[in-house]
């Protein structure tokens, strides 16, 4: 661990008590090196508001994203913004709006969408597990309401070519709202330039969502933060979204205090990579197919049904979590404490050997 820098395990609790005994959950994504020691003070001091709506440290935490992403605060929505956003859109415009999406993913938004009236078209992602941007061009018409991207894309790991999205976005965003999600994009080494904020930042139709359950560690309290165009968010916000006394006080407390720790941003980031690569290592040792995850997960196909790759794995005491068709012939294991892994990496080879 880097000098002058510590972290809240995620298997231990934040204030003091032990985590609940169970299988490894390498499952959800969850950030297995914990959150900022920042974030338990934080929430030690803030406890004594409890009695108290949260008004100024919702503003002060807008304030502090709209300056860290260089826009005006207006422009930013806090909160589980997702669903909320689905519905809204699937209301817009009458039934019938289109939602396009890369399947497997993750689907928060269209299914809030479908809710509404919109109809989501899947895209299945391209030959090496990536957003096929092409296919999702094709089938933008003018019954669109929305295009959603993950990048890193969830649940392959993978990466788009940064020119490439940034030039598709520029172009789609000219015939209708594109949303692009960046849950898990500050695992990889180029974020900065991989951000697709610098096109909100410009005025075009482009949504950023962000959230702090992977990263910064507060998955237990789900909470993120929109960048949308203006017309876009103040909408939102007319409609209520966003608005601090409907925010969790912690949550919004933790947030800030998550966001001013780099330097546990930084080390997550490198014993995330360290321990993606250890499994990559893994995999090709083993001969196994697999994506190039730039996540904190890794995406590979066994050889075997999911089902039963998954069964074996809680066996031994490790949850692997769910298939993703139409892929579930593929698996998705989340990265997590290095002990964890080794055991996870040496339960797959006694697999893979008993099963080949």
């Amino acid at each position: 661990m880097a000098v002058g820098v510590s972290f809240v395990a995620a298997g231990k609790s934040t204030l003091g008590g032990a985590a609940a005994a169970g299988p490894a959950r390498l499952s959800l994504n969850e950030n297995a090196f914990g959150c900022s020691p920042h974030v338990a003070e934080a929430i030690q001091r803030s406890l004594v508001d409890l009695p108290r709506y949260t008004e100024l440290d919702a503003q002060s935490l807008t304030a502090e994203i709209a300056a860290r992403e260089g826009v005006h605060p207006q422009q930013i929505v806090l909160g589980a913004v997702l669903p909320a956003l689905g519905v809204h859109l699937g209301l817009q415009g009458g039934p019938g709006g289109q939602f396009i999406y890369s399947q497997p993913g993750f689907t928060d938004l269209v299914l809030a969408a479908q809710q509404t009236g919109g109809t989501a078209v899947a895209i299945d992602l391209n030959e090496r597990l990536e957003n096929d941007l092409a296919a999702i061009r094709a089938r933008v018409n003018t019954n669109t309401r929305a295009v959603f991207i993950v990048n890193p894309h969830n649940p392959s790991g993978t990466v788009t070519d940064n020119e490439t999205l940034k030039s598709f976005v520029s172009e789609v965003a000219r015939r209708t709202l594109v949303i692009v999600d960046e849950a898990y994009l500050e695992f990889t080494d180029e974020f900065a330039a991989r951000t697709l904020v610098d096109r909100a930042r410009a005025g075009e139709n482009v949504v950023v969502f962000r959230t702090f359950d992977k990263m910064y560690g507060l998955a237990a309290l789900q909470f993120g933060y929109a960048i949308a165009p203006a017309g876009l968010a103040d909408t939102l916000h007319k409609q209520g979204l966003g608005a601090p006394h409907s925010l969790n006080p912690l949550a919004v407390v933790a947030a800030g205090a998550a966001l001013r720790d780099p330097a546990f941003v930084a080390e997550t980031r490198r014993r995330t990579a360290r321990e993606r690569d250890r499994w990559h290592r893994a995999l090709d040792d083993l001969k196994l197919r697999h994506t190039d995850s730039h996540a904190n997960f890794v995406f590979f196909e066994p050889g075997l049904a999911h089902e039963k790759l998954a069964a074996t794995f809680l066996k031994n005491g490790i949850d692997i979590g769910r298939a993703f068709p139409p892929l579930d012939h593929w698996a998705r294991i989340s990265i997590g404490l290095p002990e964890e892994n080794e055991r996870a990496i040496n339960t797959l080879r006694e697999i893979i050997r008993t099963h080949t």
